[in-house]
């Protein structure tokens, strides 16, 4: 077998439109590694998820990414509701106690009888 030489230009007789050409196909494939990458850690983060609507099915990276979206639309709507019920009970608790308030004000500036006094007061802690 005859001994082959490949020729190499040095980098400083490429010109910059030549080096480009030369770096994109690299640039490309580590962007594909990445995107490859990210799917793969999606695809473990929500296994239980996936196995649970597809239990037996090869994902594709469409179906992990589709699925994905899914999951987070969903958890995004519970957290809103919690969120709605935890503000709901607490603008129902801080009314409550401002009407306590204003209820133990206006009998203390008026001469209501103990008894009746006593038996608000008492309903009011119920």
């Amino acid at each position: 077998m005859a001994p082959s030489t490949v020729f190499m230009e040095p980098d400083n007789l490429l010109t910059p439109k030549e080096k480009n050409k030369l770096r994109k196909p690299v640039v490309e494939k580590m962007r594909r590694d990445r995107i490859n990458s990210s799917i793969e850690q999606l695809k473990l983060l929500l296994e239980k998820e996936f196995q649970r609507h597809q239990p037996n099915s090869k994902l594709e990276k469409a179906d992990i990414l589709e699925m994905t979206v899914s999951y987070l639309k969903q958890q995004s709507q519970l957290q809103m509701k919690r969120s709605f019920h935890k503000s709901s009970q607490f603008d129902f608790r801080e009314g409550y106690a401002r009407c306590l308030q204003e209820a133990f004000h206006f009998l203390s500036l008026h001469k209501v009888r103990t008894e009746t006094q006593t038996k608000l007061l008492s309903h009011f802690q119920k």
